[in-house]
């Protein structure tokens, strides 16, 4: 897993990536369909809640903006891009376990494609911090590689690259007595990127389906919706 060590390797890997970020990894068949997911189970979680107090940490160019008035981002040049497509949001430079805000404000914070770059202290600290700035009954939403996926497939990690995998259960230790789990599901439980678009609208409902069941931690990503006690 990786650990702080790591932190300026990953904040220059975004940063030279943020000019081209939007067309490598969401302009294609798998992050299109992620990205649909991941909309579509916000739009759902979000559904009564004004996006006035809600935040994106690691808000990157802004993909998931559209729900939030606050983002986050420790790469200047990712929040440069976000600046362009959202003049109207409030973009702030910052991290997981330095949240820019005033404590016991926020009504939801959310993080995609974050947590995965961390480690499990990163993760532990991130959850400290996000628990001060929300209000009591407020929401902590995000995602992580399922690790019993990866052990089933025999992942072979690389590097620091969505190395921080996890199990529900490891999200339960985290969240101790200071959270409440009311929500978890699975993304990606087939390589739908990989099936011919013809039979694709026969894979999704399916896809969807096993993602909300007890198969869900056998899908590629977990999501999960903690509530502040």
């Amino acid at each position: 897993m990786p650990n702080s060590n790591h932190q300026p390797d990953i904040k220059s890997y975004y940063n030279q990536l943020a000019q081209n970020y939007d067309d490598n990894r969401f302009n294609n068949s798998y992050g299109q369909y992620l990205d649909q997911q991941e909309r579509a189970f916000l739009a759902d979680i979000l559904m009564d809640i004004s996006s006035e107090n809600c935040m994106d940490i690691g808000c990157g160019t802004g993909r998931l903006l559209d729900y939030a008035n606050y983002g986050v981002d420790f790469s200047p040049e990712m929040l440069k891009i976000a600046a362009q497509k959202y003049p109207n949001k409030i973009l702030l430079e910052g991290s997981l376990t330095n949240i820019p805000f005033e404590d016991d404000h926020l009504d939801v914070i959310y993080s995609f494609h974050v947590i995965m770059h961390q480690d499990m202290d990163t993760t532990q600290e991130f959850l400290n911090q996000a628990h001060q700035k929300l209000k009591r009954g407020g929401k902590l939403i995000f995602d992580f590689p399922s690790a019993k996926r990866r052990k089933t497939v025999q992942h072979q990690q690389k590097d620091w690259h969505a190395a921080n995998q996890m199990t529900l259960l490891d999200t339960e230790k985290l969240a101790g007595s200071q959270w409440k789990i009311i929500k978890s599901q699975g993304f990606l439980f087939f390589p739908i990127h990989r099936i011919p678009s013809s039979l694709r609208s026969i894979f999704r409902p399916l896809d969807n389906f096993i993602c909300r069941s007890f198969f869900k931690e056998y899908a590629s990503y977990l999501v999960i919706v903690l509530e502040k006690q």
